[in-house]
């Protein structure tokens, strides 16, 4: 019996020294943010969640840039990305679809994603780049997915 318990306290720290990963965020992201003097929180997800202020327009936009990478072949990657509308509320519809797939075709950097019911603007870029690029990157998918929200549902500024 005293070994099921320690097997299964074993366990238990395992997963969670598994999960914990996922949730911090990373200090190179931080001091790249913070270089650039641009103000940041970290999320619960452990991604870092900037929001741009277009006053002139009276809109807001949140960007989030992925407190984590992933591996691919060598390349370590980052995301940077933008919501820019729902699904159902906005009527993103199969000839919408088509269309976000079109303009993805055509975009140097970045293309349009689906998680859950959210249509994001995503680059994924490679976690060596500066402050400024950084900065950029996330100018874009501001832009892009605002530019979109607008689109998308005229004058509403839920994202």
């Amino acid at each position: 019996m005293h070994l099921r318990h320690l097997c299964l306290l074993s366990a238990a720290l395992l997963l969670t020294a598994i999960a914990l990963p996922a949730a911090a965020s990373d200090g190179s992201v931080k001091a790249r943010l913070d270089a650039r003097g641009i103000k940041h929180e970290v999320d619960g997800d452990g991604d870092y969640k900037v929001t741009y202020n277009y006053s002139k327009e009276g809109r807001t936009q949140l960007v989030f840039v992925s407190g984590g990478t992933e591996s691919v072949e060598g390349f370590s990657v980052r995301e940077i990305f933008s919501p820019a509308g729902r699904v159902e509320k906005d009527d993103i519809d199969g000839d919408k679809a088509l269309e976000l797939m079109r303009e993805s075709r055509n975009n140097k950097l970045g293309s349009w994603e689906l998680a859950d019911d959210v249509l994001y603007f995503v680059l994924k870029m490679p976690d060596s780049m500066s402050a400024a690029e950084l900065e950029a990157a996330m100018d874009i998918a501001a832009q892009t997915a605002d530019d979109m929200e607008l689109e998308l549902s005229g004058d509403r500024d839920d994202l």
